[in-house]
């Protein structure tokens, strides 16, 4: 895009969603520009690249469902593609999950998520814990029971950051790597924004997708302004053993005393343990507790990881919603619109997202799949009641 051009489009947010939206816009055919200091960064330099449509049901969720569904189909596709226009590696894995119990509750609680999932038309496959530990023989003995699902998959959210900023790059895009501090509305409409340094950025659409900083933009109306909040989540880093055979084949996730914990093993040898999820507002600070809390439920369901290198502890803010699925699409407000929200699943909905975000710049309106998560499901008394 020629320096002098005013874009078709800016996106404000240089995580994976606002990369993916301003990559699938280039490949339309639409002038695009990037705002952030740190394109990528943000929320995928801590997520573990769970691709879980499946393990990650949800009772009352069942039209976030059909999203992730839709997204988890697009992946192998969508990671050739990048992987094909980058060269990069993007750590994608179809290798497969494990939701373990371990006692009688969890086992109960498994069997009720499994016939969930069987409602939902999903494929899962409920084993013992004989079968379980036949799979993962480095699982505990106490193991009850488990459900293996072979279509969540993985993909290493940090290499998938890197691809989409080559991505972009490559795709003529132009990355402005500055602060936006406030939206500039002229006449009703979303005109562009005023950086950091006092410069000013014009754009003939104006997408946000600042993940949990989306809600603090300044000149943002605040019936338009979205309801999203920092949920901190903490992850461990581990390396495990160079051995004939691997330590783990696949993920394995379960709930452990009430608290959720998975365990993500990587090809070059990485095993991301994960996640809290407090609400904590803009505490990013690693805490003993968090750390102490990720070990001892992964060592109940995994003893061996004790004697494995620690080389990471993080803490990370996803943007969450009131109902926990993204804003996706116009707003009220003119030449503004939204894609933000994804809590959880923004990992799992880059794709669809890109897609979505592309039809909505290109033709004014979103695909199906995407309509039950426009921002303005939100009424005007949700929305101003959120903090400035």
């Amino acid at each position: 895009m020629s320096p002098t051009r005013t874009p078709d489009v800016l996106v404000v947010g240089g995580g994976i969603i606002g990369l993916v939206t301003a990559w699938r816009a280039a490949q339309r055919g639409l002038a695009t520009a990037v705002v952030d200091p740190e394109p990528g960064g943000g929320a995928a330099r801590v997520a573990a690249g769970m691709l879980a449509a499946v393990t990650e049901l949800h009772y009352g969720e069942e039209t976030l469902l059909g999203l992730n569904v839709a997204s988890a189909r697009r992946y192998p596709g969508f990671a050739a593609e990048l992987t094909e226009f980058t060269g990069q590696d993007l750590g994608y894995r179809r290798c497969g999950t494990l939701a373990v119990a371990l006692d009688a509750d969890d086992r109960a609680h498994l069997r009720e998520l499994h016939a969930l999932q069987q409602r939902s038309g999903l494929e899962s496959q409920w084993l013992t814990g004989r079968e379980c530990r036949r799979l993962e023989p480095m699982l505990a003995p106490g193991v009850r029971g488990g459900l293996r699902v072979d279509g969540d998959h993985q993909i290493d959210p940090r290499r998938l950051a890197a691809a989409l900023v080559t991505a972009c790059e490559r795709a003529g895009v132009t990355l402005h790597r500055a602060w936006a501090e406030r939206l500039v509305v002229a006449a009703g409409r979303a005109t562009g924004v005023v950086t950091a340094d006092g410069g000013e950025l014009g754009a003939g659409q104006v997408v946000l997708a600042a993940g949990s900083l989306s809600g603090r933009l300044a000149g943002v109306p605040r019936d338009v302004l979205p309801p999203v909040r920092p949920v901190k989540g903490q992850v461990v880093r581990l390396t495990m053993p160079d051995r004939p055979g691997p330590f783990l084949n696949r993920t394995v996730r379960a709930v452990v005393r009430g608290s959720h914990v998975y365990l993500v093993p990587r090809e070059d040898g990485e095993l991301v343990i994960g996640a809290t999820s407090e609400e904590m507002g803009w505490d990013t600070t690693v805490t003993a507790g968090g750390v102490y809390e990720l070990l001892r439920d992964a060592h109940e369901l995994v003893p061996g990881i004790t004697e494995l290198p620690l080389t990471e502890t993080r803490a990370g803010l996803r943007p969450g919603s009131p109902d926990n699925a993204p804003l996706l699409g116009p707003t009220e407000v003119e030449g503004l619109l939204l894609a933000t929200g994804h809590h959880r699943n923004g990992v799992l909905l880059t794709p669809v997202t890109g897609d979505a975000m592309a039809d909505v710049l290109t033709t004014g309106a979103l695909p199906e799949v995407a309509r039950p998560f426009t921002p303005r499901r939100f009424g005007a008394a949700v929305l101003s009641e959120q903090p400035a």
